[in-house]
């Protein structure tokens, strides 16, 4: 998101691997402005769920959100593999 680092709880995992899907799908569809309502949803998901770390904190990231205008190409290649969030084994 370029906002530096944020730590959400496990509960939202399974929420934000929706809205993961939801992107990946978008990307197959070719639809850019679906792609970026799904990464507008992630990046809300994690402001209103999460708490901001401090920007000296240095912790390793299990996962990034990229921006909210990440073009369809660019957001191609963010999806080889497992996709923006890799799954977590929700509780």
């Amino acid at each position: 998101m370029g906002e530096g680092q944020w730590r959400v709880d496990d509960s939202i995992s399974a929420r934000l691997n929706e809205l993961d899907d939801e992107v990946a799908k978008a990307v197959e569809a070719g639809d850019e402005a679906a792609l970026w309502r799904g990464l507008q949803a992630l990046a809300d998901t994690v402001r209103s769920s999460g708490q901001k770390l401090d920007d000296a904190d240095l912790t390793p990231s299990d996962a990034v959100i990229p921006p909210e205008d990440l073009s369809l190409d660019e957001a191609r290649e963010l999806l080889e593999g497992e996709g923006l969030i890799p799954d977590v084994p929700t509780v």
